[in-house]
């Protein structure tokens, strides 16, 4: 156990964030992040949808945010808050830009080296690591490397995007309640699967609408209520950001959105983009291009880290402003903060709406992994059993999630998400050149 530990740390606070980075900056070199980024661009790249598809680019990015807007965003904040102060928000901001360039990539990649079947799309990491790797490695070489990433992506789905989101949930009830948190997320999961992998999108599409707005309506309502405040935090974000403590905990904050869903990389570049788990969703949109579905991507993490994190944050120094409820630099339990804060600056209704979006939030994090899981599955094997088997395993890891022990936890969940993402950060280095064919497709002049 020691050992994995180490290799988990080294793992985690070099390799991994190095890669992502490089990969993230040279890809950003290649394709222009700055040109596709400007407004009037992008939003025409966003809204340019085609006419007729079973599967819209919106609900492709519903299905991503599903995977990615876990509780994290909800208690996750506190803990870079809790770590480095309030300045670890704007080392959040800057790691969320710095890797906009892989999120692009990967989504871009995994549009272009998709399959079909059935009229249907579908895709992810390990086909372009097979189809794109393969004059570089040979055709037998490649097809075990992407089949090594679809195992990780199974075992993924299970751990970090099922075990995880149950136990975030279920904390949030006292301890001898936990359980009924877990077979309830169990026993909804079991329904989902009923109705078939597919129906996930439907499912995602009509939730993850809906609880963010919920989400977004009560952290607004709260922040226009004592807007005095927000001229204070803004600068206290800016003038401690360059504080010791505060780069150190942004670096773990930047994870720490992430940690409540993964439980991955303490680091600034450990975001979901570069693990090469959502391109699973965006391979499934009836898209323009490669690189139009490429720039929901890049909205994905916008949305998720600047928009949501930031109300979180918000939200969060404003109650201690008034009540002094974080305590600052120490290993204390979010979850309970964050609670706090939305009980007392919006009362016991928004507080009990809150817990309800924690609940919801985690079972469409579940359901959207259970997703990747079966794409990854579909590319080992085309049998029936052990779909079947993954099916059962999902639904029994939702309700062990609840009562589980977090230190083998986090150490499984890091150790996997780290491996995934220094895998895919490199494939998506040796295959910028067909990026760059993407950029002079697309790019205006």
């Amino acid at each position: 156990m020691l050992l994995l530990e180490s290799f988990s740390s080294i793992l985690g606070a070099i390799i991994t964030p190095a890669v992502l980075l490089l990969s993230s900056i040279g890809v950003s070199s290649e394709i222009s992040i700055p040109k596709i980024l400007r407004p009037r661009y992008f939003v025409k790249s966003l809204t340019d949808l085609p006419s007729a598809a079973s599967t819209s680019p919106l609900r492709a990015l519903t299905v991503a945010l599903a995977g990615t807007l876990g509780v994290g965003n909800i208690t996750g904040v506190a803990s870079a808050l809790i770590c480095g102060g309030p300045g670890a928000i704007l080392w959040m901001w800057v790691g969320a830009l710095v890797v906009l360039g892989a999120k692009y990539a990967e989504v871009s990649l995994a549009v272009s080296f998709r399959q079909k079947k059935d009229g249907k799309y579908f895709g992810g990491a390990m086909y372009y690591i097979r189809d794109g790797l393969r004059d570089k490695l040979g055709s037998k070489a490649s097809a075990i490397f992407g089949g090594v990433f679809a195992m990780l992506c199974c075992i993924n789905s299970l751990i970090t995007g099922n075990i995880v989101q149950s136990n975030a949930a279920s904390c949030i009830f006292p301890s001898k309640y936990r359980i009924y948190c877990g077979v309830f997320l169990g026993i909804c999961v079991t329904l989902s699967l009923i109705y078939g992998a597919r129906k996930v999108e439907k499912i995602t599409s009509s939730l993850i609408p809906v609880l963010t707005a919920v989400y977004i309506i009560l952290s607004v309502s709260i922040v226009m209520s004592n807007i005095e405040y927000l001229p204070k935090i803004i600068g206290g974000i800016f003038s401690a950001a360059f504080s010791k403590n505060a780069i150190i905990g942004g670096a773990a904050g930047f994870s720490a959105r992430e940690a409540i869903r993964f439980g991955v990389m303490r680091g600034i570049f450990s975001n979901e983009a570069g693990c090469g788990t959502s391109p699973i969703a965006h391979a499934s949109a009836d898209t323009k291009s490669p690189h139009h579905q490429a720039c929901y991507g890049i909205f994905e993490v916008i949305f998720d880290t600047i928009i949501l994190c930031t109300m979180t944050a918000f939200v969060l120094l404003i109650a201690d402003s008034k009540f002094g409820i974080i305590p600052w630099h120490s290993e204390a339990d979010a979850s309970p903060v964050t609670l706090s804060a939305f009980d007392m600056l919006g009362g016991s209704i928004t507080y009990y709406l809150l817990c309800i979006c924690v609940v919801l939030f985690a079972f469409a994090t579940i359901i959207a992994q259970i997703y990747y899981g079966v794409i990854s599955i579909g590319y080992l094997t085309s049998r029936k059993i052990p779909q079947i088997i993954y099916f059962a395993l999902s639904a029994a890891c939702a309700v062990l999630g609840s009562v589980i022990s977090s230190p083998v936890m986090w150490l499984s969940a890091d150790l996997i998400i780290g491996i995934m993402t220094a895998v895919n950060c490199t494939v998506i280095i040796l295959l910028r050149s067909r990026l760059k064919e993407q950029r002079l497709m697309q790019l205006p002049r």
